[in-house]
């Protein structure tokens, strides 16, 4: 069963694909543009990605300081607890201090390495925005140059078509008037012979008469 449902999923992705691959042939534009929108949507991942960034240095730095000033408390404490004479406090604010301090140091190393890191992010960050904002102004004088070849392709076919039949339609429309004018006369002259063929041998009749 799952070797079927693998199947049926691997020939739906290479369907879609195949479609993929058409509509670009088709629509370079439109396939740009999809892909522009992939990369917007990259670029806001990446973006969230270094927020959290920037607030994991934070914390690390809270934490540091949070420990360093523990660290100083309970070591100013065993300095008291010594010369108290307090051997059980001043052994226990030691080892408090200790742990502190090691915390302190590795929440400062943390912070360290976040900040180090964070660096190196902003600057890929920043180069794939230039990277995408280039890719949009490409896309721009593309959609441009497009425009021009399609409006020089509906010109180029307009002058050709008038070219190779000059006035072809002027002329059949003057020929469709001529008929229709033809067969209005020839109706009108049919439908006058008759009563002018009466008339005209009335007439005879008379002066034969006279």
């Amino acid at each position: 069963m799952t070797n079927i449902f693998t199947r049926m999923k691997e020939s739906v992705v290479s369907d879609l694909h195949y479609l993929m691959d058409q509509k670009e042939q088709k629509n370079p534009i439109a396939a740009l543009n999809h892909y522009l929108r992939q990369s917007e949507q990259e670029k806001e991942k990446v973006r969230k990605l270094l927020e959290r960034q920037y607030k994991l240095k934070d914390e690390f730095l809270k934490e540091y300081q949070l420990a360093q000033d523990l660290a100083d408390k309970r070591l100013k404490q065993a300095n008291i607890a010594e010369k108290a004479g307090e051997l059980e406090m001043y052994e226990f604010a030691i080892r408090e201090h200790q742990e502190y301090q090691a915390r302190a140091e590795r929440m400062k190393a943390s912070r360290d390495e976040a900040a180090a890191e964070l660096e190196i992010l902003e600057q890929k960050y920043e180069n794939m925005k230039h990277k995408l904002k280039d890719m949009h102004l490409r896309r721009m004088e593309l959609m441009g140059r497009e425009n021009i070849a399609r409006a020089n392709h509906q010109i180029n076919r307009v002058i050709d078509e008038t070219s190779d039949k000059p006035f072809s339609k002027f002329a059949e429309m003057e020929r469709y008037i001529e008929g229709l004018e033809y067969k209005v006369n020839s109706a009108y002259y049919r439908s006058t012979f008759d009563h002018k063929m009466a008339k005209l041998e009335k007439e005879m009749a008379e002066k034969e008469e006279a």
